[in-house]
């Protein structure tokens, strides 16, 4: 069993302990407007330059322990300080250290400020009860990944985030992968440089998708940043962001690093 496949399985039993139905009403009273306000995409679309998610992350399969004791919201502050464009927040705890107080900690410290980054849920999203979480814990975005869902998961996870008014990151790593994320209606797109079965990592899977990702899609580079130089190969290869995670984590000050991504 490869390692995605082992967290796939390890994810549907831990959510199938808390599942139940969820209904539309629920979804959309995050969503009082009735549209989508899209703030998560919106985060990502800079005017020049390239935008940065910078993520809670204290431990992973591939890299062992990062920052086991780190407080989510002081390094949420610490990235807010440095001026990132968006958090995304590990809230898986078996494999990542994380967990969906954290999630709530880091956006009730935000809190609704005009210029305070839109938080991103990372996880392995199965059931619409973990969106619901999502929306109560003040996210803007949830992760579908493509290689792990079937179409019908998918459709349903989307159909789910958008009556939340939440936006989706669909992850891919493949080229038939991108196919399958832009039939279900994707907007912003991941490709993760990491093989999720393998844990191998490889910046020109970036180079190879993206350019092949339509104009009108936010396209995201991911894992395997961990210096100015990888930034910059994302950005020539397309990207409109970055997601950088394990680097900043081990950064005591990360703001330098932030600073120079934005000077691009």
């Amino acid at each position: 069993m490869d390692k995605l496949t082992e967290i796939m399985a390890w994810k549907r039993q831990e959510v199938a302990k808390r599942r139940r139905p969820v209904r539309d009403e629920e979804l959309a009273h995050f969503n009082p407007s009735s549209s989508h306000p899209s703030r998560f995409e919106k985060a990502l679309r800079r005017e020049s330059g390239i935008a940065l998610i910078s993520e809670i992350k204290r431990k992973s399969p591939s890299a062992g322990a990062i920052a086991e004791g780190r407080d989510a919201p002081e390094q949420a502050r610490l990235y807010y300080n440095a001026g990132t464009d968006a958090i995304s927040v590990l809230t898986d705890e078996k494999y990542f250290g994380g967990s969906i107080r954290d999630l709530w900690n880091v956006n009730d410290l935000l809190g609704n400020r005009s210029d305070s980054p839109p938080t991103l849920r990372k996880d392995f999203f199965v059931d619409r009860i973990q969106i619901l979480e999502a929306a109560e814990a003040g996210a803007s975005c949830i992760l579908i990944i493509v290689r792990a869902l079937s179409n019908e998961e998918m459709s349903m996870l989307f159909e789910a985030a958008n009556l939340a008014g939440l936006d989706s990151i669909f992850e891919v790593h493949e080229e038939s992968e991108v196919e399958r994320a832009l039939n279900c209606g994707a907007r912003i797109v991941g490709v993760n440089n990491r093989d999720l079965t393998r844990f191998v990592t490889d910046l020109a899977i970036s180079e190879s998708i993206i350019p092949q990702l339509p104009e009108n899609c936010v396209a995201i580079s991911e894992s395997g940043i961990h210096s100015i130089a990888d930034a910059e190969r994302a950005f020539e290869a397309g990207a409109d962001a970055i997601l950088v995670g394990e680097a900043l984590m081990k950064m005591e000050d990360p703001e330098p690093f932030i600073q120079a991504i934005h000077d691009f």
